[in-house]
């Protein structure tokens, strides 16, 4: 099992203060996420060894939050789930993992075998085919249910079509997004 950083800070990111949690390095927001990196990838690769599953990590830091990737084995699609729930399930449970670590609220974000990447790819091309529609018969068009992340990247890509606007409705788990013509 591997572990890669994708930060060049690298060193010293280990020095903790025991009693407070607190970095001993600048505080920077950048070196609690980098943290929170870290022990998400301590607590999933303890995951990955108890299941016996085969697996490399690579820790980011993306739009102001830690992406924990795992990649390269052939048991973790099983790990994702149908629709990507289990995914959803074990990204939370990484989250508390980090929070119980760190003392913070984490919106760490968990990517397994890719299939985040390749699914915000099938939403934003689901976002543009949709506001085409709605441009071209002037009705709104409301999706099914998704989760905030996926309802986040079809809001993008709807923001980048002229004449059309979206919204979120309903509550969890049945919350969609509606695109609609702007008027």
């Amino acid at each position: 099992m591997a572990k890669t950083a994708q930060t060049d800070q690298g060193a010293g990111r280990e020095d903790t203060d025991a009693t407070s949690g607190s970095s001993s390095g600048s505080g920077s927001g950048e070196d609690l996420l980098i943290r929170e990196g870290d022990v998400a990838a301590d607590y999933l690769e303890r995951l990955l060894d108890l299941l016996d599953y085969d697996g490399d990590l690579d820790i980011d830091v993306e739009a102001g939050r830690a992406v924990v990737s795992v990649d390269g084995g052939e048991d973790l699609g099983r790990l994702v789930g149908e629709r990507g729930a289990g995914l959803e399930a074990l990204q939370e449970l990484t989250r508390l993992a980090v929070q119980q670590s760190t003392g913070a609220r984490s919106r760490l974000m968990l990517d397994i075998a890719g299939w985040r990447v390749a699914r915000r790819a099938e939403l934003a091309e689901l976002g543009r085919d949709t506001a085409r529609d709605v441009l071209a018969t002037g009705s709104p068009v409301r999706l099914r249910p998704m989760t905030p992340f996926e309802r986040k990247v079809v809001h993008d890509a709807v923001a980048n079509i002229r004449g059309v606007f979206s919204e979120s409705e309903g509550e969890d788990p049945r919350r969609r997004v509606v695109v609609f013509p702007r008027s």
